[in-house]
């Protein structure tokens, strides 16, 4: 009988998690793949993505524990400090020296730290250092904690919280503390908010929408130095008062290790090939630190199925061949949804028609009523777009955009969510196909959802627990619900008094 591979992961995040607990739907006996999860981090894995849900008391620490995200037994506290690919073993802080068949580097990525002056306690720049007073990120429970504890301080005593940085993280999180009862200002270097996802006008209407919610913006000014105790200076010679500066800066990914034992790194991370390898035949690398599409949960958790397939021999030819973009902002009150590249050379294409192989620009604007959608076609096919307060049309150009499927030739009727045919449908009953996703992030369809109903699991949180739906970002959970709402009632098989309970929360 032959040995199993002995299998080493470096990172308990969400995508190390994922990797171990499909490499153990494939493989339950442990009999093909004997696996160690090493987590630096002293508690078990956790949701890193709702951790803005923390902040807003929407959700509590146990809506993040290790079975919401799929995360098994492991060594927790265990930091690696080197990797020795010639004797294949891994160097432990605590002096240990484990072997490996194969190793998963799955570290993830770092706050970036920008080299602004009074962040760290020694005014050291970079990444080394403690914070200084009243500084945080938002990354780990740990920092969660911290960021809980000075929102609270500063609201006993009417202070301000400073979110530096307007992207994705940054609106999240800041909307999640006004949600909290704090109040919140947005520093932005760049005109508008969510500037790599959004134009001009649509970052304007954005804008406004957070306005609306209590999310303060001031934008086009860049942070020169942060002082305790007084807040953070601007280039403009202003002064932003608050008792607290949340960093959401970008992440860096996390390639020390590899660096250091000789692998290849490129400019966004580990280099791996579309079997997940590095440069070393035995090792590997995936999610935040590997260059195969970082900074979404859905690509990261596609590429641990494929590697778990691969190392159990469920399928030793399986690749990872990319995942359609789409990025959602997850803040009350505001639905925005971002496919592909919603950018174009030459704006003034918006609402003409394309020129010989050129892009089909089209734009919806409705600033008073915080409506914009944009939308870039190739040939018929959707490959970006732009929509905000429109969620009907969003829904089923998801759905088109996934599929690579030709758009309707109603435009106007397409953006407004009224002109989609049965296979790109917005609507969560009948008149949505069973090959649909609902939660991308963990690749579930209604026909998916369908099948664990009638297989009995009557409710949404008993959906959620057969499938994982609703367990990456949440953005699905209403999907979920009125889905099992629907079940329940066209399902002649259903108890009457069954109730579609919600989701996880």
């Amino acid at each position: 009988m032959n040995r199993a591979l002995n299998v080493v992961v470096v990172g308990n995040g969400m995508v190390g998690a994922r990797l171990h607990e499909e490499t153990l739907r494939r493989d339950p006996t442990s009999r093909r793949v004997r696996m160690t999860v090493l987590g630096a981090e002293p508690v078990g894995g956790y949701n890193r993505v709702l951790l803005p849900g923390l902040l807003s008391g929407s959700l509590t620490e146990a809506d993040l524990a290790p079975e919401r995200c799929g995360a098994s037994p492991l060594a927790t506290g265990t930091t690696v400090v080197g990797i020795d690919r010639a004797a294949r073993t891994v160097a432990t802080a605590d002096g240990r020296q484990l072997p490996y068949d194969r190793l998963v580097l799955a570290t993830g990525a770092r706050t970036a730290v920008p080299p602004l002056p009074g962040l760290r306690e020694d005014g050291a720049d970079g990444d080394s250092g403690a914070s200084a007073r009243g500084v945080t990120a938002l990354r780990t429970l740990a920092d969660a904690r911290r960021l809980r504890r000075l929102a609270d301080r500063a609201r006993a005593v009417g202070a301000r919280i400073a979110v530096l940085g307007g992207g994705v993280l940054g609106l999240e999180a800041a909307r999640a503390l006004v949600a909290r009862g704090v109040a919140v200002t947005v520093v932005h270097p760049a005109p508008h908010v969510m500037d790599r996802q959004l134009d001009a006008p649509a970052g304007r209407v954005l804008g406004r929408a957070l306005h609306r919610t209590g999310v303060e913006q001031r934008l086009g000014v860049t942070a020169v130095r942060w002082e305790p105790g007084k807040g953070l200076h601007l280039d403009d010679g202003s002064v932003l008062p608050a008792a607290g500066l949340l960093l959401c800066t970008g992440a860096r990914a996390d390639t020390a290790l590899a660096e250091e034992c000789g692998l290849d790194v490129g400019p966004a991370g580990i280099a791996v090939d579309d079997t997940l390898t590095t440069s070393d035949p035995d090792i590997h690398a995936l999610g935040d630190c590997a260059d195969a599409e970082p900074g979404l949960i859905q690509p990261g958790w596609e590429q641990a199925g494929v590697l778990a397939a691969r190392l159990t021999g469920e399928d030793p030819y399986a690749r990872y061949l990319g995942t359609p973009r789409v990025t959602r902002l997850k803040a009350a009150g505001i639905e925005l949804a971002c496919l592909g590249d919603p950018f174009v050379t030459d704006d003034g294409l918006a609402g003409h028609a394309p020129a010989d192989g050129g892009p089909e620009v089209l734009r919806l604007e409705d600033p008073t009523r915080e409506r914009y959608a944009k939308l870039v076609l190739h040939g018929d096919r959707v490959t970006g777009a732009i929509l905000l307060g429109v969620p009907d049309a969003a829904a089923g150009l998801v759905q088109l955009y996934d599929k690579g499927a030709p758009a309707p030739s109603d435009r106007l009727a397409l953006m407004l969510g009224r002109a989609l045919p049965p296979e790109g449908g917005g609507e969560t009953g009948e008149a949505l196909p069973d090959h649909a996703m609902v939660c991308r992030c963990n690749s579930v369809t209604k026909g998916a959802l369908r099948s664990a109903w009638y297989d009995g699991a009557r409710s949404a949180r008993e959906l959620a627990d057969a499938t994982r739906a609703t367990t990456g970002c949440g953005g699905c959970r209403g999907a979920v619900e009125k889905l099992a709402a629907w079940l329940a009632e066209t399902d002649p098989l259903s108890s009457r008094d069954t109730p579609a309970t919600t989701a996880p929360r």
